[in-house]
């Protein structure tokens, strides 16, 4: 079985020639650049960054790496929000920051899957043996699975040869690919995932009950919920209609990143093969569908066979509608479209055929084509119920047109959303998580940058994110819970990982969502001390990303010391880098890679053609492919 692993002779040959073994060769750069604003804010983020996730770590974590809070099974807060609460500290190791950063997270990771195997629910049927089994959740939703395994993949970018991350990640996708028999979660005959539920213990095949959902009772009182739950009682009203997960539903696409993880690993091509054949025959249902997704596919493979023939059924269903309890308002859940996406992109990235793309394309179309005027407004639709098409808003359905938009840049897929609308949320009916609302408000004005309207941004964005971490230290230094009154999630509104910005500038990036891999237009790696993430001193502005290539800055702000940087083009070489004007010089370029050696104090702009996605997309770190 292939393995990512260096070569003892790669790596001497690489200490030696540092450099000289990228395959797109190799530059010196001799020009003097005094450092930008931008250049020195994001060295300084980095550190200032790092400092606070090791305080967070000292006021968050015992000694063993055990979150310190009640251990409790449930979608309001379970197990996947422990390592959640160390999502972007491997993201910001592999952008630069110091190793300190890595080896907490590596700590925090291992020991709670200790710590939720070991924790036990009473009233939880599935999860009275453990949270945990295999180190993997014993039965959940993949929305909840992805985001407990969200900083995990960012390892992937961080460290890919550590030998625990390579192990688990077979592991996990194995349990989709039913190489566990305790687990046969897939069903290879009609090509769907059996439940809403799976895990390490299998598929539950028989309908959810809120108990399911929220967990074991707990005292009122003992606990602040984020989402304003007084009591037990409201938290299981939450979850009174959540019972139809028999079949299979599009938020199991974000179970392809299992596997598309897997590839990137050791290319073997059983994962690759299990994605294509898993999002092939969404792809089929929706065609035969008038080319919506469904939100139900039975267990015999047919569009709502397990909600009575409505292919709009199930949880988080095209026509799912429920009340907080708390206070009876009616909430309509996009749930369904804003994680199908996932899988039709992660199939795309691994085969770069624009047709998993087309899949959405067309879902837009036609859920928009029934738009009509309503007090002379043109009003679009966003849900499809038993009395058809409602929930209109003035707002075009726009699920998941940023992310085609991103991965081909084409103009025509720009035209599919629009910056004012993607952070209006005057239509309260339309609630969207509240990780997508963070992502879209902070990528709207970075859009903005790339296109060339708003040169501020860099500068701006940077000092935002100093401000914003001053906050959540203040708030975590005054975080009066204890570990016996804390929930795991209630330290995450302190998390000081400031990384979307750093993505964003240096990479030219979007920040990722749990169940996609990080989408860049470039990766840095440090070939002198054989690691991931830009050099110490350097810094790197991407200012425009198009379907061609992207154009950066690169500078080193020591005036003493030179530094070489090796430039990947995409975060995991998918892309190919076909010529370059570094400067004013027209340099040759074949590869997925090249360096830079950057002398004290000089920098330069890089004008870089690329072909996207073609190449398969691999964790290898460049010195390491043939």
């Amino acid at each position: 079985m292939a393995k990512i692993a260096p070569s003892i002779m790669t790596c001497l040959l690489g200490l030696l020639l540092c450099t000289s073994s990228v395959q797109g060769g190799s530059f010196s750069i001799g020009t003097p650049m005094p450092p930008p604003a931008w250049a020195l804010l994001e060295r300084q983020l980095l550190t200032d960054s790092t400092e606070a996730c090791k305080e967070f770590f000292a006021r968050y974590f015992d000694e063993r790496g055990y979150l310190l809070a009640v251990e409790r099974w449930g979608a309001l807060d379970g197990a996947d929000d422990a390592p959640e609460n160390m999502k972007d500290w491997p993201l910001l190791f592999a952008l630069g920051a110091p190793d300190d950063l890595l080896r907490m997270f590596k700590k925090g990771w291992e020991a709670h899957l200790l710590q939720y195997t070991a924790a036990k629910t009473k009233d939880v049927p599935f999860a009275r043996d453990g949270m945990y089994y295999k180190e993997f959740h014993v039965l959940f939703d993949q929305a909840h699975i992805a985001e407990g395994l969200w900083a995990f993949y960012q390892q992937g970018l961080a460290d890919p040869y550590d030998a625990n991350f390579q192990t688990r990640s077979r592991r996990f996708a194995g349990l989709y690919l039913n190489e566990d028999p305790q687990a046969p979660n897939y069903d290879p005959k009609v090509k769907i995932i059996r439940s809403f539920f799976t895990g390490s213990r299998g598929p539950l095949l028989r309908k959810a009950t809120p108990v399911d959902w929220v967990g074991d009772p707990v005292e009122t009182g003992r606990f602040t919920q984020l989402r304003g739950e007084r009591t037990y009682q409201d938290m299981l009203g939450h979850f009174k209609d959540y019972g139809d997960i028999i079949g299979d539903n599009p938020v199991n696409l974000m179970a392809t990143m299992m596997p598309l993880n897997a590839y990137m690993v050791a290319q073997e091509a059983k994962y690759k093969n299990w994605v294509v054949e898993y999002v092939d025959a969404w792809a089929k249902r929706t065609a035969e569908n008038n080319g919506i997704v469904p939100s139900n596919v039975g267990l015999d493979g047919t569009a709502g066979g397990a909600t009575g023939g409505k292919w709009y059924g199930g949880v988080w269903g095209w026509g799912f509608s429920v009340k907080w309890p708390q206070t009876g308002d009616k909430v309509i859940h996009l749930n369904h479209s804003s994680s199908a996406i996932d899988g039709f992109v992660n199939a795309f990235i691994l085969t770069g055929d624009e047709r998993y793309l087309d899949v959405w394309r067309q879902t837009l179309r036609k859920v928009n084509a029934n738009g009509k005027m309503i007090d002379g407004v043109k009003m679009y639709p966003h849900n499809f119920g038993d009395q058809g098409w409602y929930n209109y808003t003035p707002e075009k359905y726009n699920e998941g047109a940023l992310d085609i938009w991103y991965l081909t840049m084409k103009p025509e897929d720009r035209e599919l959303f629009s910056l004012e609308t993607l952070i209006d949320d005057r239509f309260s009916s339309v609630k969207k998580s509240a990780r997508f609302i963070r992502q879209e408000i902070a990528e709207a004005p970075w859009i903005r940058f790339l296109e060339g309207t708003n040169p501020d941004y860099p500068v701006k964005a940077l000092q935002k994110d100093f401000s914003t971490l001053r906050q959540v230290v203040h708030g975590m230094r005054s975080d009066p819970t204890t570990p016996d009154t804390r929930t795991t999630e209630g330290p995450m509104q302190y998390r000081p990982a400031m990384a979307e910005t750093l993505t964003q500038l240096m990479l030219g990036g979007r920040p990722n969502r749990p169940a996609q891999p990080l989408f860049s237009a470039l990766r840095y790696f440090d070939p002198e001390r054989r690691r991931a993430g830009i050099p110490e001193d350097v810094a790197a502005l991407v200012d425009k990303v198009s379907a061609d290539g992207v154009e950066v800055t690169l500078v080193n702000v020591n005036p003493m010391k030179a530094h070489s940087v090796i430039v990947q083009a995409g975060a995991y070489g998918e892309h190919q880098f076909v010529s370059g004007v570094l400067g004013d010089k027209a340099v040759p370029l074949n590869g997925s890679s090249f360096a830079v050696r950057l002398e004290p104090g000089c920098g330069t702009r890089m004008v870089l053609k690329m072909k996207r996605f073609v190449n398969q997309p691999s964790l290898i770190f460049p010195w390491d492919r043939s």
